[in-house]
């Protein structure tokens, strides 16, 4: 097997991993092995014995270093920290969702999705799983629905 092919396995797996970050945003420790798994493959097949020496690993930590640096700030930049947004039941008045377990009167046991978060919710009819429906009121974290026609 020709030397230089196995620096092309590097950049074809260091572009896969690079790939799947940008599909997955967040798990930026892909990102880096894939950007290191890049500038080895790209080395190898330039100079193909690279890999066999004792310059790859020193290379590698010497990437490593600003590429960590570098991730970090990019995630920084996009999600800047901040406090987590809490969302209280009285902001969804008005807000319509879905039945996600059936409303029954009188019980928290219903669930329903809205705008991409679940809540117990109750109501003065039952309401079957599926159904639309609006938030006419709510007491701390639950929600009270009844059914959009």
């Amino acid at each position: 097997m020709e030397l230089w092919l196995i620096g092309l396995v590097f950049v074809i797996i260091g572009i896969v991993l690079l790939v799947f970050e940008a599909a997955t945003p967040g798990t930026f420790f892909v990102a880096i092995p894939g950007t290191i798994l890049i500038v080895l493959g790209i080395i190898e097949m330039i100079y193909p014995p690279f890999l066999t020496t004792i310059y790859a690993p020193i290379v590698a930590v010497v990437i490593t270093i600003p590429v960590t640096i570098g991730v970090f700030l990019f995630y920084r930049s996009i999600a800047p920290p901040g406090k987590p947004m809490a969302t209280a039941g009285a902001s969804l008045i008005g807000k319509e969702g879905v039945v996600m377990e059936k409303i029954v009167p009188d019980s928290l046991d219903g669930k329903v999705e809205i705008e991409r978060q679940m809540w117990s919710a109750t109501g003065n009819k039952e309401i079957e799983k599926g159904k639309h429906v609006k938030v006419t009121k709510s007491k701390g974290v639950h929600v009270f629905v009844e059914e959009v026609k």
